[in-house]
């Protein structure tokens, strides 16, 4: 059996479910166990606690309860928006970049294929920003289009300025769409201020449970659903809804803006104390996107240096204890490599590494972490 220390260092692909958002669903799962859409009082007790938590989650985000949807995560919610957008609003262009989600890109792509919609995806600069002068100049050609682009990046932490974006977009006529999946929970929301049409979240992100997520769809566009047979939330998604899910969803964020600050604080300390170390303890390390600029606190993409340890880090790092990602964990197990880190730095030999931070980690880990990579490559040089 291995001595080594467990160090989890792959929050963005998922967090650990907190003991708060656990005593808020074990209830829901013993004792409330009827059929929302039941007109008995089992079922209004269960369609109750769906109400409330849509409600809860409403509040924090500044929208109406009837803009909020419960999906099954992330993807479902972008594929939700973008197909739902096509079929509704008549949407025939959509533009977006080359490091977004699969779950966007992918859906792109089908519906570019099946549905004859066009598509742009924007330039993106080696620093993983993208290009705005792009946007403009596609927008002023395609004034009313669909424009989805994420937030925060998963892979390299890049985010966007979702104001002016979405200021850019409505001044077109378009509409903007923002997988959110990385923020939501870590940093706050105004859906009031009108920047966003659409956006999409998943609670396994924030210490809440896999399986749920949510999709903001503002109540100015009606778009059509995508999961048929029932009409649960209110014709969008047909199917019983994950109620313990749901609770522990909204749960999760009440926790995430309560906490915020003080979680924010600690952990964009464990992300500079890694950038600081990596820097005095290995030589030529670089890192990907704008770690120190406009990026995630809790998301740090590591290039190392070229040597024989390369093929086999992520394995190596396994074997001391260490979780962490080449890239998205959503394809990590794919034969092909990162298609972000391929957009913005395509002829590069090194081994990349993505390390993300969350609550529950502590300055030993970080610690811990270095001295082995250390070992490694500290004499790469």
């Amino acid at each position: 059996m291995s001595t080594f220390p467990r160090v989890y260092l792959d929050n963005a692909a998922t967090t650990p479910i907190s003991e708060e958002v656990l005593d808020a669903m074990i209830p829901v799962m013993k004792a409330h166990f009827g059929n929302p859409s039941s007109s008995h009082a089992d079922g209004r007790k269960v369609k109750g606690l769906i109400e409330e938590a849509r409600s809860s989650i409403s509040t924090v985000l500044h929208c109406a309860p009837g803009e909020i949807f419960f999906t099954s995560g992330g993807t479902e919610s972008d594929n939700l928006i973008l197909r739902g957008s096509v079929s509704k609003l008549g949407i025939k262009h959509i533009v977006s970049s080359p490091i977004e989600h699969h779950a966007v890109l992918h859906t792109i792509e089908h519906l570019h294929r099946n549905e004859g919609v066009a598509f742009n995806l924007l330039a993106v600069h080696e620093n993983g920003h993208i290009n705005l002068d792009h946007l403009k100049e596609l927008l002023t050609i395609h004034p009313h289009t669909l424009v989805s682009l994420m937030h925060a990046n998963n892979e390299i932490g890049n985010m966007i300025d979702i104001e002016t974006i979405g200021n850019l977009v409505h001044q077109a006529g378009g509409i903007f769409h923002s997988d959110t999946v990385q923020t939501i929970g870590h940093y706050p929301f105004d859906l009031n201020q009108g920047h966003i049409d659409f956006m999409a979240a998943a609670a396994h992100k924030f210490n809440g449970p896999k399986g749920i997520g949510f999709a903001y769809i503002n109540k100015k566009h009606r778009i059509g659903s995508q999961i048929t047979g029932g009409s649960q939330e209110r014709d969008m998604r047909g199917g019983t809804e994950n109620v313990h899910g749901i609770v522990g969803l909204a749960k999760a964020l009440e926790i995430a803006y309560r906490d915020m600050e003080k979680k924010k604080s600690h952990v964009s300390q464990l992300k500079q104390a890694m950038i600081d170390l990596l820097r005095k303890q290995i030589p030529d390390i670089q890192f990907n996107g704008d770690p120190e600029g406009d990026s995630l606190y809790t998301v740090l993409s590591v290039s190392f240096p070229p040597n024989e340890m390369g093929s086999m880090l992520l394995f190596n790092l396994d074997l001391a204890g260490i979780s962490a990602s080449g890239g998205s964990a959503c394809s990590s197990g794919a034969s092909l490599g990162s298609h972000v880190l391929h957009c913005i730095k395509p002829n590069s030999d090194r081994t990349t590494v993505r390390f993300s931070f969350g609550l529950y980690n502590t300055m030993g880990d970080i610690q811990y972490t270095i001295e082995k990579l250390a070992l490694w490559y500290g004499n790469a040089h």
